[in-house]
């Protein structure tokens, strides 16, 4: 596969704690107790991967495990490491992350071993302020303090990117690190100017802000959007449609910051991934009642390729199904090229 080169400021804090390898419950044998790394309550990653706990639980007695469970975390970093520790078996990441900690670049000290399973949905992520902060574009952040996400989760992986190419670093502004519940609080009380906030097509998060408080999405530059599509692969251009959010009347033009996606170990048992793989997508509708995200879960978009190499397990499951792409269908199978769009009826 071809990948893009991207260049991203040294990130050491990512180095550590992202060590060590341990055994896993997936590794061969039976695998009884299954634990989904998501992240904080208050964002999608955690709703979506309780439903997939639910849908994977539903069919438990026929898969040969006890019992899954969706386990809070710090998000993909931490994620991350706990599979490469086994202290969960299925982990949940953006694959923005993940681009560069399969590679060992970009403030990873070595490769880690983990794989994709399932790509799941876009990663909305914006700058929200309050419509009194002042604040109306990326600039205006410059000297004021800003929530980008808890500490060590890997937000700059996101943010450090936007804000360079808006001409500014993160050294510009008061970094604040919160989780998306406190952050909103923050948000609320004017403790800060600005957060960054997202998850799914609609972010639990950003309606909570919306709820008590009218906000303002600080709209990205067009040039400089279009300059991150074309330097980061996991990148893409979304729109957010007006009406999304309260009070937010025109459509919101967007990236999706890296898609989620379902990771595991390199080394993990390829038929426990295959019937994971499979009973999720067999399951699919029932995750879409829960989260509107859940929607991505369709043959065009869960074999997509964000520079994140599959597991086997999951491969042959996919091939079963008829929606691999084989050499010559390309190898990045719905990698678009212009905006995504969510369904009409898409709602939390």
């Amino acid at each position: 596969m071809h990948f893009r080169p991207v260049l991203v400021p040294l990130l050491l804090f990512v180095a550590a704690g992202l060590s060590g390898c341990g055994g896993g419950a997936s590794r061969g044998g039976q695998t009884e107790f299954i634990s989904i790394g998501t992240a904080d309550i208050g964002g999608s990653f955690y709703q979506i991967g309780a439903s997939i706990a639910d849908v994977l639980n539903d069919r438990k007695d026929e898969a040969g495990w006890k019992k899954v469970t969706a386990e809070v975390s710090g998000g993909s970093l931490e994620n991350i490491r706990r599979l490469e520790t086994g202290d969960v078996q299925i982990g949940m990441s953006n694959s923005s992350i993940t681009y560069f900690a399969v590679r060992g670049e970009g403030g990873f000290d070595r490769r880690h071993e983990v794989k994709s399973i399932m790509t799941l949905h876009p990663l909305v992520a914006m700058f929200v302020t309050r419509a009194d902060s002042g604040v109306q574009t990326l600039q205006d952040l410059k000297g004021r303090r800003v929530v980008i996400g808890p500490e060590g989760a890997g937000f700059e992986y996101f943010v450090g990117p936007i804000l360079a190419e808006h001409r500014l670093s993160l050294e510009d502004v008061q970094v604040v690190h919160a989780g998306m519940e406190t952050s909103v609080g923050y948000l609320q009380d004017g403790s800060v100017s600005a957060t960054f906030l997202g998850g799914g097509l609609k972010s639990p998060a950003i309606s909570s802000a919306a709820s008590s408080a009218e906000i303002h999405l600080i709209p990205y530059d067009e040039s400089a959007r279009q300059e991150l599509i074309r330097k980061y692969m996991p990148f893409e251009a979304v729109t957010v449609p007006a009406g999304t959010y309260r009070g937010i009347d025109r459509d919101y033009t967007g990236l999706n910051v890296g898609s989620t996606h379902l990771l595991v170990r390199s080394d993990a048992d390829d038929e426990f991934v295959y019937r994971v793989t499979k009973i999720i997508y067999e399951g699919r509708e029932k995750v879409a009642q829960t989260h509107a995200a859940g929607r991505f879960i369709n043959a065009q978009n869960v074999v997509r390729d964000t520079g994140t190499e599959f597991h086997a397990g999951a491969i042959r499951y996919y091939r079963e199904i008829g929606i691999w792409p084989e050499a010559g269908q390309g190898a990045n199978a719905g990698r678009t090229s212009g905006e995504q769009q969510p369904a009409e009826s898409d709602q939390p």
